[in-house]
């Protein structure tokens, strides 16, 4: 069993999407834009990864730049973020040969993926499904590390941190750039071994699971028992023009727009 920290680098360029007959039917309906490219994940064109023993001790590292199918180009911000150029990535491997090889690096189903957030273990089981690859050897195991970051300088999960902040925090000694799939796994490796403890335990990834969110129930204000409370208030009857009035000054209230 081994510990996979793995990063990955992501670009989305639809100006460059490599599908004629959708672009054509986009140009021809804009309106159903978000329908049409929800199926063209965010494609993943760098795999930078760190494999730890049970000891934590580093055994191997794994770094591939790939050439992306999905978009031609690279965005100009993602250039901007990472340095990555279309150009490039002209000559490396296309993605299935690359995932082809991180399943190797990561030798078995059982070892464990570790990630700083959930983004990259999603986007690894969509890239693959969309290249129609077998996931079947991707390990089920994972643990996020970022949570845990907030947990020991006592604040809520909830509050995520940026994977330079924590790196900062803890003291760890900034020896290459962020924003490099290598450099940011070999960062949140690090993390994983400064808050490592044996109770730390991973947590099974079901990618086709939905989370089921339970519906509330609409409330709506009984308008005839506000009318009857603000007339025993005032000791008199409201009259229509003033019961209308009391409804719209409600609804208007529950805007927020008179808020200062």
């Amino acid at each position: 069993m081994h510990y996979i920290i793995y990063d990955f680098e992501f670009n989305q360029d639809f100006s460059s999407l490599q599908d004629a007959e959708l672009l054509q039917k986009l140009a021809q309906a804009p309106q159903t834009s978000k329908k049409g490219l929800s199926q063209y994940p965010f494609e993943i064109i760098q795999i930078g990864a760190v494999k730890l023993d049970t000891t934590l001790a580093t055994t191997a590292e794994f770094n591939h730049y790939i050439k992306p199918l999905i978009y031609t180009n690279i965005h100009p911000q993602i250039t901007e973020l990472t340095g990555i150029t279309t150009e490039q990535l002209d000559t490396k491997d296309t993605f299935p040969v690359v995932y082809q090889a991180f399943l190797e690096f990561m030798e078995d189903a059982d070892s464990i993926l570790c990630t700083w957030g959930m983004s990259d273990i999603r986007a690894l089981f969509k890239n693959a499904e969309y290249h129609h690859l077998d996931t079947g050897k991707i390990p089920r195991m994972y643990i996020n590390i970022q949570p845990y970051v907030s947990s020991h300088f006592n604040k809520s999960q909830k509050m995520l941190l940026r994977l330079q902040t924590s790196v900062e925090l803890l003291g760890i000694p900034i020896s290459y750039t962020f924003h490099n799939a290598l450099h940011d796994a070999y960062y949140t490796a690090e993390i994983f071994k400064k808050l490592f403890i044996p109770s730390l335990q991973p947590r099974l990834y079901q990618p086709n699971h939905i989370v089921q969110r339970p519906r509330h129930q609409k409330k709506k204000i009984h308008f005839d028992k506000l009318i009857r409370q603000i007339e025993k208030m005032y000791a008199r009857p409201m009259s229509e023009e003033e019961q209308e009035i009391i409804k719209l000054a409600y609804k208007m209230g529950k805007t927020n727009q008179f808020l200062e």
